[in-house]
């Protein structure tokens, strides 16, 4: 391997779980763990044994999860023995040390201040704190790894000491010593040039970063560590972690591969799974993908503007800094009131209509998406409702249905056991051709109940739309001058059993409107893309 070669080290399922709202079982912690060796990563640290009953379940299973994964080392995290106590008569060092995993990170204090504050002890135990534990996990694991916990502001406080407790542990046998920026709050800089004076006395080849993002600098200080000679980068998946987060490896790993002359373990192929690696944590949070992040959000690689995409149509490189499929991303032409017809042409063509600039009702249509965004529609986050609107001014589409009526009642009581509930109820009038339906449903609020009722009058017609599903549900209210009067925008974006997504829009001053229009473009978009038939009259 060359001395180029920059291993990657994942602590989504450690640093990733202390990001307030997330809360991984153990289940969930075997998933995350098999998609990141899938990508190519070199170690996984799976959390912390003795901590609590969810990390003690997952390493309970890490014998059997290593014996599947291919590439990645599973790694225990822990500290390193307590002052006054032997390392082998440690119940925190035995409990990591007695998992199966193939390496252990351990933590331990490099700030002199911690050490007297927070430790209560010498600088001298510290030392030998570092250097028993390491030599212990070193006799019993494959591979030992040093948290240099705070090191930055140690560094800059008594460097000295801080360089000596790096030293001691890669004396004692660790593989790694990790600088850590624990407060995130040393700059990329700063980083660089203390990395580089550490990397003069200690082999940058056994030296990693660990960069927390409370600047917003937590990918820039990786990448300059990097430059400076550390040879492991420690990030997790979507940048999560306590307070503001960690160094992104959604980030991380495209511009080491691709913008660098730095190796890592992650093929072309492996990259191009990795908007799908993003999406999955966020699929398994139960959070809607950040549309602005780096490489693989829906915004990445979208273009408004009619002259950026006039450009982008002759060469992508004008506003793409790389091809987007390489990330396993995509290009999005958005539709917009700045859009030109450049803009409408390239969407048009996404979605799978082939039309001529110079085509007729091309102006008419961009004129249209121009005054309908103008009374608060927005298209550029409701693909599915532009192509309808755009196919059925150029080509005309079915008639699926037409709702004759609906009534949405909220009816808030008490139930038999005495408990407060709220119960949705909608009472819809179909046709669909020459029939008639009068269908009844309850939800769990009333745009679901009137899905519900949609889904069961339309179902024996148009079989597709059992799979319908909707994933998330936004309001915007336009015109908050107008008080209670307020025209308010509905997003809603839906799925299908296959997986596919799409977004609608709908406005209007009353909200149970505005949601049943986002609601039947949905439905109508859905049976448009399946090719359905539309029942007779």
């Amino acid at each position: 391997m060359s001395d180029n070669r920059v291993y990657l080290f994942d602590t989504t399922l450690r640093d990733g779980a202390q990001t307030q709202g997330v809360d991984f079982s153990a289940h969930d912690k075997a998933m995350i763990a098999e998609a990141l060796d899938r990508i190519g990563v070199d170690y996984i640290e799976g959390g912390w044994p003795g901590a609590n009953p969810t990390d003690d379940a997952f390493f309970a299973d890490v014998p059997r999860l290593q014996s599947t994964l291919k590439h990645a080392k599973m790694t225990a995290f822990g500290m390193t023995r307590r002052p006054g106590r032997s390392a082998s008569n440690d119940p925190g060092l035995t409990a990591i040390l007695s998992t199966g995993a193939q390496a252990v990170c351990m933590v331990g204090k490099t700030w002199d201040f911690h050490v007297d504050i927070a430790l209560g002890t010498t600088l001298d135990e510290n030392l030998s704190m570092i250097a028993d534990s390491v030599a212990l996990a070193t006799e019993r694991t494959g591979e030992v790894m040093f948290d240099a916990e705070h090191f930055f502001d140690g560094y800059k406080a008594n460097r000295d000491f801080a360089l000596g407790c790096v030293r001691t542990a890669l004396e004692a046998g660790a593989r790694w010593a990790v600088l850590c920026d624990t407060n995130g709050g040393t700059l990329p800089a700063e980083i660089y040039r203390i990395v580089r004076e550490i990397c003069e006395v200690v082999p940058g080849a056994r030296l990693g970063i660990h960069a927390h993002n409370d600047t917003e600098n937590a990918v820039a200080n990786s990448l300059a560590a990097v430059e400076a000679g550390v040879r492991q980068v420690q990030g997790t998946i979507n940048g999560l972690g306590e307070r503001c987060g960690n160094a992104n490896m959604i980030s991380l790993i495209p511009s080491l591969k691709l913008k660098t002359g730095f190796e890592i373990g992650v093929s072309d192929d492996q990259l191009a799974h990795l908007t799908q690696l993003s999406r999955t944590l966020d699929e398994l949070l139960n959070k809607s993908p950040a549309r602005n992040q780096p490489y693989v959000g829906e915004s990445a690689f979208a273009h408004k503007g009619g002259l950026h995409v006039s450009a982008v149509e002759k060469d992508p490189k004008t506003y793409e800094h790389i091809e987007p499929s390489l990330v396993g991303n995509r290009r999005h032409i958005v539709v917009s009131d700045q859009a030109g017809r450049s803009n409408i042409v390239a969407r048009l063509r996404e979605a799978g209509i082939d039309v001529a600039p110079d085509h007729p009702k091309l102006g008419r249509l961009v004129e249209d998406v121009k005054a309908r965004e103008h009374d608060g529609y927005a298209y550029d986050g409701a693909e599915a409702s532009f192509e309808l609107l755009a196919r059925s001014l150029l080509e005309g589409v079915p008639r699926y249905f037409t709702m004759e009526s609906f009534r949405v009642e909220i009816e808030r009581r008490y139930n038999a056991k005495g408990d407060l509930v709220t119960i949705s109820q909608a009472v819809i009038k179909i046709r669909v051709g020459d029939r008639v339906t009068l269908e009844v449903a309850e939800g769990n609020g009333p745009v679901d109940a009137l899905a519900t009722a949609m889904q069961k009058a339309l179902g024996a017609s148009y079989p597709a739309i059992e799979g319908l599903k909707l994933t998330d549900y936004k309001v915007r209210i336009l015109t908050p001058q107008a008080g209670t009067a307020a025209v308010t925008r509905v997003m809603i974006e839906s799925t299908d059993a296959s997986g596919a997504r799409w977004s609608t829009v709908g406005i209007s001053p009353n909200i149970i409107e505005a949601s049943y229009e986002a609601l039947r473009d949905a439905i109508h978009y859905l049976l448009l893309r399946e090719g359905t038939q539309a029942v007779a009259a």
